[in-house]
Protein backbone atom coordinates (compact mmCIF):
# COMPACT_ATOMS: atom_id res chain seq x y z
CA UNK A 1 0.00 0.00 0.00
CA UNK A 2 1.06 3.54 -0.77
CA UNK A 3 2.13 5.06 2.38
CA UNK A 4 -0.05 7.56 3.03
CA UNK A 5 1.48 10.11 4.31
CA UNK A 6 -0.51 9.13 6.78
CA UNK A 7 -3.41 9.46 5.08
CA UNK A 8 -3.27 10.44 1.20
CA UNK A 9 -1.17 8.76 -0.40
CA UNK A 10 -2.06 4.82 0.58
CA UNK A 11 -4.80 3.22 0.54
CA UNK A 12 -5.88 3.09 -3.48
CA UNK A 13 -3.45 0.57 -3.92
CA UNK A 14 -5.26 -1.78 -1.64
CA UNK A 15 -7.87 -2.16 -4.51
CA UNK A 16 -7.06 -0.42 -7.27
CA UNK A 17 -3.82 1.12 -9.03
CA UNK A 18 -2.81 5.14 -7.81
CA UNK A 19 -0.46 7.16 -9.82
CA UNK A 20 2.92 5.85 -10.17
CA UNK A 21 6.52 6.56 -11.37
CA UNK A 22 9.75 4.75 -12.15
CA UNK A 23 13.09 5.61 -10.38
CA UNK A 24 14.95 5.30 -13.62
CA UNK A 25 14.40 6.10 -17.04
CA UNK A 26 12.67 3.89 -19.57
CA UNK A 27 14.91 2.41 -22.33
CA UNK A 28 14.84 -0.15 -24.77
CA UNK A 29 18.64 -0.87 -25.24
CA UNK A 30 20.05 -3.83 -24.23
CA UNK A 31 23.15 -2.70 -23.05
CA UNK A 32 25.04 0.76 -22.11
CA UNK A 33 28.26 0.67 -22.35
CA UNK A 34 29.57 -2.67 -21.13
CA UNK A 35 26.49 -3.10 -19.12
CA UNK A 36 24.06 -5.46 -20.01
CA UNK A 37 20.18 -3.69 -19.25
CA UNK A 38 17.41 -5.43 -18.29
CA UNK A 39 14.23 -3.16 -18.78
CA UNK A 40 11.65 -4.14 -15.93
CA UNK A 41 7.53 -3.04 -15.58
CA UNK A 42 5.86 -3.45 -12.41
CA UNK A 43 1.69 -3.17 -11.79
CA UNK A 44 3.65 -2.23 -8.05
CA UNK A 45 2.14 0.76 -6.70
CA UNK A 46 2.33 0.95 -3.09
CA UNK A 47 5.53 2.65 -1.40
CA UNK A 48 6.72 -0.17 0.75
CA UNK A 49 6.14 -2.49 -2.28
CA UNK A 50 8.01 -0.47 -4.27
CA UNK A 51 11.19 -0.01 -2.08
CA UNK A 52 10.93 -3.72 -1.49
CA UNK A 53 11.57 -4.38 -4.91
CA UNK A 54 14.35 -1.56 -5.07
CA UNK A 55 16.40 -3.37 -2.45
CA UNK A 56 16.22 -6.60 -3.99
CA UNK A 57 17.12 -5.35 -7.50
CA UNK A 58 20.17 -3.18 -5.54
CA UNK A 59 21.54 -6.58 -4.07
CA UNK A 60 20.97 -8.28 -7.44
CA UNK A 61 22.87 -5.50 -9.29
CA UNK A 62 25.47 -5.04 -6.50
CA UNK A 63 26.09 -8.95 -7.18
CA UNK A 64 26.58 -8.68 -11.11
CA UNK A 65 27.54 -5.07 -11.45
CA UNK A 66 27.59 -5.81 -15.35
CA UNK A 67 23.58 -6.14 -15.12
CA UNK A 68 21.90 -2.84 -15.01
CA UNK A 69 17.92 -3.18 -14.03
CA UNK A 70 15.74 0.16 -15.23
CA UNK A 71 12.55 -0.45 -13.27
CA UNK A 72 9.54 1.07 -14.10
CA UNK A 73 5.96 1.34 -12.50
CA UNK A 74 3.24 2.95 -14.21
CA UNK A 75 0.66 2.46 -12.12
CA UNK A 76 -3.25 3.02 -13.89
CA UNK A 77 -1.08 3.51 -16.95
CA UNK A 78 0.24 -0.26 -16.83
CA UNK A 79 -2.37 -2.19 -18.64
CA UNK A 80 -2.44 0.58 -21.63
CA UNK A 81 1.11 0.85 -22.08
CA UNK A 82 1.25 -3.09 -21.94
CA UNK A 83 -1.53 -3.60 -24.45
CA UNK A 84 0.66 -1.05 -27.12
CA UNK A 85 3.85 -3.18 -26.58
CA UNK A 86 2.05 -6.61 -27.56
CA UNK A 87 0.54 -5.03 -30.55
CA UNK A 88 4.33 -3.69 -31.17
CA UNK A 89 5.87 -6.87 -30.43
CA UNK A 90 8.18 -5.20 -27.95
CA UNK A 91 7.74 -5.87 -24.67
CA UNK A 92 9.87 -5.49 -21.83
CA UNK A 93 12.24 -8.24 -20.34
CA UNK A 94 10.83 -8.38 -17.47
CA UNK A 95 7.36 -7.66 -16.75
CA UNK A 96 4.40 -8.04 -14.47
CA UNK A 97 1.59 -10.33 -15.13
CA UNK A 98 -0.83 -9.47 -12.33
CA UNK A 99 -2.82 -11.97 -12.94
CA UNK A 100 -3.13 -13.07 -16.72
CA UNK A 101 -0.13 -14.91 -17.20
CA UNK A 102 -1.89 -17.24 -19.65
CA UNK A 103 -5.18 -15.94 -20.92
CA UNK A 104 -3.37 -12.26 -21.56
CA UNK A 105 0.15 -12.52 -22.11
CA UNK A 106 0.49 -16.07 -22.75
CA UNK A 107 2.16 -15.58 -26.18
CA UNK A 108 5.01 -13.17 -25.34
CA UNK A 109 6.62 -14.94 -22.37
CA UNK A 110 8.95 -17.21 -22.13
CA UNK A 111 8.44 -21.05 -20.98
CA UNK A 112 10.27 -20.88 -17.28
CA UNK A 113 9.99 -24.77 -16.67
CA UNK A 114 13.10 -25.89 -16.81
CA UNK A 115 14.46 -23.39 -14.33
CA UNK A 116 15.18 -24.94 -10.75
CA UNK A 117 12.81 -22.54 -8.67
CA UNK A 118 9.93 -24.15 -10.06
CA UNK A 119 10.16 -27.37 -7.71
CA UNK A 120 9.43 -25.03 -5.31
CA UNK A 121 6.24 -23.56 -6.97
CA UNK A 122 2.93 -23.40 -4.58
CA UNK A 123 0.95 -25.77 -6.10
CA UNK A 124 -1.90 -23.18 -5.03
CA UNK A 125 -0.96 -21.74 -8.38
CA UNK A 126 -0.13 -24.36 -10.52
CA UNK A 127 -3.70 -23.53 -12.26
CA UNK A 128 -3.08 -19.84 -12.45
CA UNK A 129 0.80 -19.91 -13.79
CA UNK A 130 0.80 -23.49 -15.60
CA UNK A 131 -0.72 -24.68 -18.25
CA UNK A 132 -1.93 -28.61 -19.41
CA UNK A 133 1.62 -28.98 -21.11
CA UNK A 134 3.68 -28.25 -17.91
CA UNK A 135 4.64 -24.60 -19.50
CA UNK A 136 5.27 -22.10 -16.70
CA UNK A 137 4.18 -18.68 -17.65
CA UNK A 138 6.15 -16.68 -14.98
CA UNK A 139 8.12 -15.77 -11.62
CA UNK A 140 5.43 -15.42 -8.62
CA UNK A 141 6.79 -12.76 -6.21
CA UNK A 142 4.00 -13.10 -4.02
CA UNK A 143 0.23 -14.83 -4.28
CA UNK A 144 -2.87 -13.23 -3.30
CA UNK A 145 -5.43 -15.19 -0.64
CA UNK A 146 -8.40 -12.48 -0.37
CA UNK A 147 -11.57 -12.57 1.66
CA UNK A 148 -13.04 -10.74 3.46
CA UNK A 149 -10.94 -8.17 6.13
CA UNK A 150 -12.51 -7.15 9.32
CA UNK A 151 -11.81 -4.95 12.13
CA UNK A 152 -10.68 -7.92 14.96
CA UNK A 153 -10.55 -5.56 17.88
CA UNK A 154 -14.43 -4.59 16.96
CA UNK A 155 -15.65 -8.07 16.22
CA UNK A 156 -14.07 -9.00 19.84
CA UNK A 157 -15.71 -6.33 21.32
CA UNK A 158 -19.65 -6.70 19.78
CA UNK A 159 -19.12 -10.37 20.77
CA UNK A 160 -19.35 -11.33 16.36
CA UNK A 161 -17.88 -14.23 14.95
CA UNK A 162 -16.65 -14.25 11.40
CA UNK A 163 -19.13 -15.19 9.31
CA UNK A 164 -18.48 -18.35 7.13
CA UNK A 165 -22.08 -17.97 5.43
CA UNK A 166 -22.94 -15.30 3.71
CA UNK A 167 -26.09 -15.02 5.72
CA UNK A 168 -23.64 -15.08 9.13
CA UNK A 169 -22.47 -12.62 7.02
CA UNK A 170 -25.74 -10.24 6.42
CA UNK A 171 -26.29 -11.03 10.63
CA UNK A 172 -22.58 -9.49 11.58
CA UNK A 173 -23.45 -6.29 9.67
CA UNK A 174 -26.91 -6.18 11.50
CA UNK A 175 -25.48 -6.58 14.54
CA UNK A 176 -22.50 -4.02 13.93
CA UNK A 177 -24.84 -1.36 13.04
CA UNK A 178 -27.25 -2.00 15.97
CA UNK A 179 -24.11 -2.05 18.41
CA UNK A 180 -22.35 0.76 16.47
CA UNK A 181 -25.61 2.96 16.81
CA UNK A 182 -24.75 5.15 14.02
CA UNK A 183 -20.44 5.31 14.39
CA UNK A 184 -19.41 2.12 12.38
CA UNK A 185 -19.79 1.30 9.25
CA UNK A 186 -20.62 -2.36 8.90
CA UNK A 187 -19.42 -2.65 4.74
CA UNK A 188 -17.27 0.30 4.21
CA UNK A 189 -16.99 0.52 -0.11
CA UNK A 190 -15.00 3.22 -1.27
CA UNK A 191 -17.53 3.91 -4.34
CA UNK A 192 -16.12 6.12 -6.54
CA UNK A 193 -13.60 4.22 -8.18
CA UNK A 194 -16.13 1.30 -9.65
CA UNK A 195 -13.59 -1.16 -8.90
CA UNK A 196 -14.55 -1.35 -5.30
CA UNK A 197 -18.17 -3.06 -6.90
CA UNK A 198 -15.91 -5.08 -9.21
CA UNK A 199 -13.86 -6.41 -6.03
CA UNK A 200 -17.77 -7.79 -4.43
CA UNK A 201 -19.16 -8.65 -7.51
CA UNK A 202 -16.07 -10.98 -8.18
CA UNK A 203 -15.04 -12.24 -5.28
CA UNK A 204 -19.07 -13.59 -4.28
CA UNK A 205 -19.36 -14.95 -8.15
CA UNK A 206 -17.14 -17.99 -7.08
CA UNK A 207 -19.67 -19.20 -4.05
CA UNK A 208 -22.12 -18.21 -5.92
CA UNK A 209 -21.36 -19.59 -9.54
CA UNK A 210 -18.15 -21.98 -8.97
CA UNK A 211 -17.70 -23.92 -5.94
CA UNK A 212 -20.82 -25.56 -5.23
CA UNK A 213 -22.23 -28.57 -6.12
CA UNK A 214 -25.68 -28.32 -7.95
CA UNK A 215 -24.50 -24.54 -8.46
CA UNK A 216 -21.10 -24.76 -10.55
CA UNK A 217 -21.61 -22.62 -13.62
CA UNK A 218 -18.16 -23.53 -15.05
CA UNK A 219 -18.98 -25.25 -18.06
CA UNK A 220 -21.58 -22.88 -19.16
CA UNK A 221 -19.58 -19.68 -18.31
CA UNK A 222 -16.33 -20.94 -20.25
CA UNK A 223 -18.51 -22.50 -23.51
CA UNK A 224 -20.66 -19.15 -23.92
CA UNK A 225 -24.10 -20.46 -22.74
CA UNK A 226 -24.29 -19.52 -19.14
CA UNK A 227 -27.56 -18.14 -18.15
CA UNK A 228 -26.99 -14.80 -16.33
CA UNK A 229 -30.20 -14.51 -14.14
CA UNK A 230 -28.06 -16.97 -12.19
CA UNK A 231 -26.20 -13.38 -11.37
CA UNK A 232 -28.74 -11.38 -9.73
CA UNK A 233 -28.26 -12.83 -6.12
CA UNK A 234 -25.05 -10.51 -6.11
CA UNK A 235 -26.84 -7.07 -7.30
CA UNK A 236 -29.61 -7.86 -5.11
CA UNK A 237 -27.99 -8.46 -2.22
CA UNK A 238 -25.56 -5.13 -2.34
CA UNK A 239 -29.07 -3.29 -3.07
CA UNK A 240 -30.43 -4.86 0.12
CA UNK A 241 -27.41 -3.92 2.00
CA UNK A 242 -28.27 -0.27 1.00
CA UNK A 243 -31.61 -0.18 1.54
CA UNK A 244 -30.76 -1.83 5.31
CA UNK A 245 -28.26 1.18 5.80
CA UNK A 246 -25.16 -1.26 6.36
CA UNK A 247 -23.13 0.92 3.76
CA UNK A 248 -21.52 3.67 4.54
CA UNK A 249 -24.08 6.73 3.72
CA UNK A 250 -21.29 8.13 0.97
CA UNK A 251 -20.89 4.94 -0.55
CA UNK A 252 -20.44 6.00 -4.22
CA UNK A 253 -18.71 9.65 -3.46
CA UNK A 254 -15.88 7.85 -0.95
CA UNK A 255 -12.37 7.35 -1.95
CA UNK A 256 -9.84 4.84 -1.31
CA UNK A 257 -7.44 7.13 0.69
CA UNK A 258 -10.35 7.27 3.36
CA UNK A 259 -10.18 3.75 3.88
CA UNK A 260 -7.18 3.55 6.49
CA UNK A 261 -7.63 6.62 8.28
CA UNK A 262 -11.97 5.62 9.20
CA UNK A 263 -10.72 1.72 9.84
CA UNK A 264 -7.62 2.73 12.16
CA UNK A 265 -10.56 5.15 14.00
CA UNK A 266 -12.47 1.98 14.71
CA UNK A 267 -15.28 3.21 11.96
CA UNK A 268 -15.37 0.34 9.56
CA UNK A 269 -16.31 -3.13 10.32
CA UNK A 270 -15.91 -5.56 6.79
CA UNK A 271 -14.27 -4.48 3.81
CA UNK A 272 -13.93 -7.00 0.72
CA UNK A 273 -10.06 -8.38 0.14
CA UNK A 274 -8.45 -5.35 1.43
CA UNK A 275 -5.46 -7.99 2.47
CA UNK A 276 -2.80 -5.57 2.72
CA UNK A 277 -4.44 -3.30 4.98
CA UNK A 278 -3.21 -4.62 8.37
CA UNK A 279 0.20 -3.37 8.23
CA UNK A 280 -0.92 0.22 7.55
CA UNK A 281 -3.44 0.06 10.51
CA UNK A 282 -1.05 -0.97 13.06
CA UNK A 283 1.26 2.13 12.05
CA UNK A 284 -1.82 4.43 12.48
CA UNK A 285 -3.30 2.62 15.45
CA UNK A 286 -1.94 -0.30 16.93
CA UNK A 287 -4.72 -0.38 19.28
CA UNK A 288 -7.03 -1.74 16.17
CA UNK A 289 -6.47 -5.21 15.13
CA UNK A 290 -7.40 -6.45 11.61
CA UNK A 291 -8.42 -10.18 10.28
CA UNK A 292 -9.14 -11.84 7.41
CA UNK A 293 -11.43 -14.46 6.80
CA UNK A 294 -12.38 -16.95 3.36
CA UNK A 295 -14.73 -16.11 1.35
CA UNK A 296 -18.17 -17.11 2.87
CA UNK A 297 -20.48 -19.78 1.36
CA UNK A 298 -23.53 -19.03 -0.42
CA UNK A 299 -25.01 -22.14 -0.77
CA UNK A 300 -25.46 -25.40 1.98
CA UNK A 301 -22.51 -27.38 1.16
CA UNK A 302 -20.22 -25.48 0.00
CA UNK A 303 -16.68 -25.28 1.38
CA UNK A 304 -15.12 -21.70 2.26
CA UNK A 305 -12.54 -20.41 -0.34
CA UNK A 306 -9.97 -18.17 -0.42
CA UNK A 307 -9.89 -15.88 -4.05
CA UNK A 308 -6.33 -15.30 -5.25
CA UNK A 309 -3.56 -16.88 -7.11
CA UNK A 310 -0.39 -14.72 -8.21
CA UNK A 311 -0.49 -10.84 -6.86
CA UNK A 312 2.77 -9.47 -8.63
CA UNK A 313 5.12 -11.84 -10.92
CA UNK A 314 7.84 -11.39 -13.37
CA UNK A 315 7.31 -12.80 -16.42
CA UNK A 316 10.39 -12.70 -19.19
CA UNK A 317 9.84 -11.89 -22.81
CA UNK A 318 9.83 -15.12 -25.34
CA UNK A 319 12.29 -12.45 -27.76
CA UNK A 320 13.92 -10.70 -25.33
CA UNK A 321 17.93 -10.44 -26.59
CA UNK A 322 18.83 -10.33 -22.51
CA UNK A 323 16.91 -13.73 -21.96
CA UNK A 324 19.56 -15.47 -19.88
CA UNK A 325 20.43 -12.46 -17.91
CA UNK A 326 16.51 -11.96 -17.34
CA UNK A 327 16.55 -15.43 -16.24
CA UNK A 328 19.56 -15.10 -13.65
CA UNK A 329 17.64 -12.04 -12.02
CA UNK A 330 14.54 -14.65 -11.46
CA UNK A 331 17.34 -17.85 -9.74
CA UNK A 332 18.59 -14.56 -7.97
CA UNK A 333 14.83 -14.06 -6.12
CA UNK A 334 14.48 -17.32 -5.88
CA UNK A 335 17.00 -17.85 -3.68
CA UNK A 336 14.81 -18.52 0.07
CA UNK A 337 16.17 -15.29 1.85
CA UNK A 338 14.78 -13.30 -0.81
CA UNK A 339 11.96 -15.33 -1.40
CA UNK A 340 11.57 -14.48 2.28
CA UNK A 341 12.60 -10.79 2.30
CA UNK A 342 9.92 -10.11 -0.56
CA UNK A 343 7.17 -11.70 0.82
CA UNK A 344 7.54 -10.07 4.30
CA UNK A 345 8.21 -6.76 2.80
CA UNK A 346 4.60 -7.17 1.12
CA UNK A 347 2.68 -8.52 3.41
CA UNK A 348 2.04 -11.24 1.11
CA UNK A 349 2.34 -15.09 1.21
CA UNK A 350 5.43 -16.28 -1.26
CA UNK A 351 4.84 -17.93 -4.05
CA UNK A 352 7.61 -20.50 -3.54
CA UNK A 353 7.58 -23.23 -0.67
CA UNK A 354 11.51 -22.97 -0.25
CA UNK A 355 11.19 -20.85 3.02
CA UNK A 356 8.80 -19.62 5.80
CA UNK A 357 7.95 -15.92 6.25
CA UNK A 358 6.03 -14.15 8.69
CA UNK A 359 3.43 -11.13 7.85
CA UNK A 360 0.87 -9.12 9.37
CA UNK A 361 -2.11 -12.39 8.46
CA UNK A 362 0.24 -14.85 8.96
CA UNK A 363 -1.87 -16.41 11.83
CA UNK A 364 -4.98 -16.31 10.12
CA UNK A 365 -3.39 -17.96 6.86
CA UNK A 366 -2.29 -20.71 8.89
CA UNK A 367 -5.97 -21.17 10.82
CA UNK A 368 -7.71 -21.32 7.30
CA UNK A 369 -4.20 -22.87 5.91
CA UNK A 370 -7.01 -26.02 4.65
CA UNK A 371 -9.13 -23.78 2.46
CA UNK A 372 -8.45 -23.82 -0.81
CA UNK A 373 -7.54 -21.08 -3.16
CA UNK A 374 -9.82 -20.39 -6.17
CA UNK A 375 -8.67 -18.07 -8.94
CA UNK A 376 -10.31 -14.37 -9.62
CA UNK A 377 -13.57 -15.26 -11.35
CA UNK A 378 -12.75 -13.30 -13.79
CA UNK A 379 -9.51 -13.75 -14.73
CA UNK A 380 -10.85 -17.48 -15.74
CA UNK A 381 -14.52 -17.17 -16.77
CA UNK A 382 -15.33 -14.12 -18.18
CA UNK A 383 -13.37 -12.51 -21.61
CA UNK A 384 -11.42 -10.29 -21.18
CA UNK A 385 -12.68 -6.53 -20.78
CA UNK A 386 -15.37 -7.26 -18.01
CA UNK A 387 -14.11 -5.74 -15.28
CA UNK A 388 -15.16 -2.21 -16.09
CA UNK A 389 -18.77 -2.68 -17.09
CA UNK A 390 -19.26 -5.55 -13.58
CA UNK A 391 -17.75 -2.78 -11.15
CA UNK A 392 -19.58 0.55 -13.19
CA UNK A 393 -23.12 -2.41 -12.36
CA UNK A 394 -22.79 -1.55 -8.72
CA UNK A 395 -22.57 1.84 -9.27
CA UNK A 396 -25.14 2.42 -11.30
CA UNK A 397 -27.15 0.31 -8.85
CA UNK A 398 -26.57 2.00 -5.85
CA UNK A 399 -27.35 5.28 -7.61
CA UNK A 400 -30.96 4.28 -8.26
CA UNK A 401 -30.85 3.71 -12.15
CA UNK A 402 -30.50 0.36 -12.80
CA UNK A 403 -32.45 -2.83 -11.18
CA UNK A 404 -30.75 -5.83 -9.22
CA UNK A 405 -32.72 -7.89 -12.74
CA UNK A 406 -30.80 -5.13 -14.99
CA UNK A 407 -27.24 -5.53 -14.01
CA UNK A 408 -27.54 -8.86 -14.37
CA UNK A 409 -29.24 -8.52 -18.13
CA UNK A 410 -26.00 -5.84 -19.18
CA UNK A 411 -23.62 -8.37 -18.04
CA UNK A 412 -24.87 -11.03 -20.51
CA UNK A 413 -24.83 -8.35 -23.19
CA UNK A 414 -21.32 -7.48 -22.35
CA UNK A 415 -20.28 -11.06 -21.79
CA UNK A 416 -21.51 -12.07 -25.27
CA UNK A 417 -20.14 -8.76 -27.33
CA UNK A 418 -16.94 -9.58 -25.56
CA UNK A 419 -16.83 -13.31 -26.51
CA UNK A 420 -17.92 -12.46 -30.03
CA UNK A 421 -14.81 -10.13 -30.40
CA UNK A 422 -12.39 -12.98 -29.43
CA UNK A 423 -13.87 -15.78 -31.84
Amino acid sequence: MNRFIKTVICAAAITTFTTGCSSKETSTDESTGDKVTLNLYSTVTSEQDQKTIKNVVKKFEDKYPEIDIKENYPASEYEGMLRVKMAANDMPDLFDTHGWAINRYGEYVEDLSTMDWVKDLDPALDQILKDDTGKVYAYPLNQAKDGLSYNATLLEKYDIKPPETFDEFMEALEMIKEKGKGEVTPLWFAGSDKSAFGQYFDQFATPLLITADGNSYKKELLDGTFDWTHYTYLPEKLKEMQDKKLLNVDVLTAQNQQMADLMAQNKIGFIVGGGVLGPLIEELNPDIKLGVVPMPIIHEGDKQSWIGGERHTFAVWKDSKVKDEAKKFLEFIAQPEIVKEIAEGTSLPAGLTNTESKNYYSDYYEKYKDIKVEPYFDRVYLPSGMWDPMGASGQELLSGTTTPEAVSKKMGEEYTRLLDQIK
